[in-house]
């Protein structure tokens, strides 16, 4: 299994923004989709981005309510995948999850076998 390690997380003002980071270790693929989930307090999980890629090339989906507004990106070199999240609104709060699976993978979080521990973001009004 891959193992994630999220960061970044953190309390800050509506319309802000802030960087999550996600350590990838462990056994890795050349062919792989990683992405981003978020679950509000009382709310179920949901998708938020994701990043397929194979020797052809790559591929981002957004959640249409982040859409805009947050941009998922990679690091090959450090093995690491970022959300970079700007104009940051109440509603993002919630605590964010980094996942990795096979390029199959999309929005569908079943299809992620790899799953970080989750950071926090809080955004107030």
């Amino acid at each position: 299994q891959v193992q994630l390690v999220e960061s970044g997380g953190g309390l800050v003002q509506a319309g802000g923004s802030l960087r999550l980071s996600c350590a990838a270790s462990g056994r890795t693929f050349s062919s792989y989709t990683m992405g981003w989930f978020r679950q509000a307090p009382g709310k179920e999980r949901e998708f938020v981005a994701s990043l397929s890629w194979t020797w052809t090339g790559a591929s981002t989906y957004y959640a249409d309510s982040v859409k805009g507004r947050f941009t998922i990106s990679r690091d090959n070199a450090k093995n690491t995948l970022y959300l970079q999240m700007n104009s940051l609104k109440p509603e993002d709060t919630a605590v964010y999850y980094c996942a990795a699976g096979p390029t199959s993978a999309r929005t569908m979080e079943v299809d992620f076998g790899s799953w970080g521990q989750g950071t926090q973001v809080a955004v107030s009004a």
